[in-house]
């Protein structure tokens, strides 16, 4: 990927996700589909300026809704769990 902000689309912000923030040291992001493991560490590290021990990625799939009469399934998207080194955070929140 050549721009960060297109590897990295946006953090995923949840009950679950915050506290796996500040259990375990894992952030959630929603990541492009083309984008691998290596992409998604340097985008994570140049960006926030933080050490990643670990990247795990998966792809979430489209659920299928009604809109008028007929089914229609959404975009399926990719979701990475990133762990930070010992002692590093990300704060999203700054003011």
């Amino acid at each position: 990927m050549e721009n960060l902000f297109s590897t990295i689309r946006r953090p995923i912000i949840s009950e679950k996700s915050t506290a796996l923030a500040e259990i375990a040291g894992k952030y959630a992001f929603e990541v492009d589909v083309k984008a691998n493991k290596q992409e998604i560490r340097t985008a994570v590290e140049k960006l926030f300026k933080v050490n990643v021990r670990e990247v795990r990625t998966m792809i979430m799939h489209g659920k299928w809704k009604r809109i008028g009469r007929g089914p229609v399934k959404r975009a399926n998207w990719k979701k990475a769990i990133v762990t930070l080194g010992e002692g590093q955070k990300i704060d999203f929140f700054k003011k």
